[in-house]
């Protein structure tokens, strides 16, 4: 991949905004989609010559005032401007290798305490452990699967999850902002790779460069045994691993649901 993601993100965010969004007016022959250049250029307060340079790579350290300018014009949220803040920080060029990671002991015994689905994942979306619980809520939480891969090119998670689209969107922007602008890792490399030629969707949104932070939500999906539940979920740092819990709300229909798979796993088991 070539090193220069931050003309890149500029590019994939300059699409998006459309004129109107700034008070422009389009014209007529426009040719390209979202602003141009020179437009970025001038709301920002820069030359038109010297945003050029970034977009192709020229420049990659730009002042952060330049960029905080930038983050305005692209209409960033708070995420999405410090992760271009961070595109346009000085940085080491090496090739990382692929790391190996292994999950504690301690968090397979608390994997296994605990009465609700939970599993370890890495930050390329493996699954690395998981209890008997989030195997019977989706037979995809197992060891050596990735969650990004199942959800694009399963057919079972589509009918899984009630919002898939929305679910994949998440995914993708999540992956981008835990993998940051470590794209020279070779597992990075080789699942997006993979992914790219298995999916249109997935290169879609890749190409937007959508970033997002993981944090907790809501799930609801459709379990082939129980029916609809609808979970919390709760994605807890543990070293450099994620925790991934899913519960119900108290005395809610999917607690007693959840229950029940609990028992249909314990006696399939």
């Amino acid at each position: 991949m070539e090193d220069n993601r931050l003309g890149e993100y500029l590019r994939a965010r300059r699409a998006l905004v459309s004129p109107e969004q700034l008070g422009l007016t389009p014209g007529a022959n426009r040719r390209v989609a979202g602003l141009r250049r020179e437009e970025v250029a001038l709301l920002a307060g820069i030359s038109a010559d010297y945003y050029l340079r970034l977009e192709r790579g020229r420049d990659q350290n730009p002042s952060p005032q330049v960029l905080e300018a930038l983050a305005r014009v692209l209409q960033l949220d708070e995420v999405e401007a410090a992760y271009l803040h961070g595109l346009g920080a000085p940085r080491p060029r090496t090739t990382r290798r692929r790391r190996t990671e292994r999950v504690p002991a301690r968090l397979h015994h608390l994997l296994a305490a605990l009465e609700v689905p939970a599993f370890i994942e890495s930050r390329y979306f493996d699954v690395l452990a998981a209890n008997p619980l989030a195997v019977a809520f989706s037979p995809r939480l197992v060891p050596g699967q990735n969650r990004l891969r199942s959800l694009l090119l399963d057919p079972e998670e589509r009918e899984f999850h009630e919002n898939w689209p929305r679910a994949v969107e998440e995914s993708v922007a999540g992956f981008r902002s835990t993998i940051g602008d470590d794209v020279a890792d070779a597992r990075v490399v080789e699942l997006v790779g993979e992914l790219s030629l298995s999916s249109a969707r997935f290169r879609e949104l890749w190409a937007r460069q959508d970033v997002r932070l993981l944090a907790g939500g809501t799930a609801t999906v459709r379990h082939p045994r129980v029916g609809a539940l609808r979970l919390n979920r709760e994605k807890l740092p543990v070293d450099d691993l994620l925790l991934v819990v899913y519960y119900p709300d108290e005395n809610s229909e999917s607690a007693e649901k959840l229950r029940l798979l609990a028992s249909l796993a314990s006696t399939s088991g």
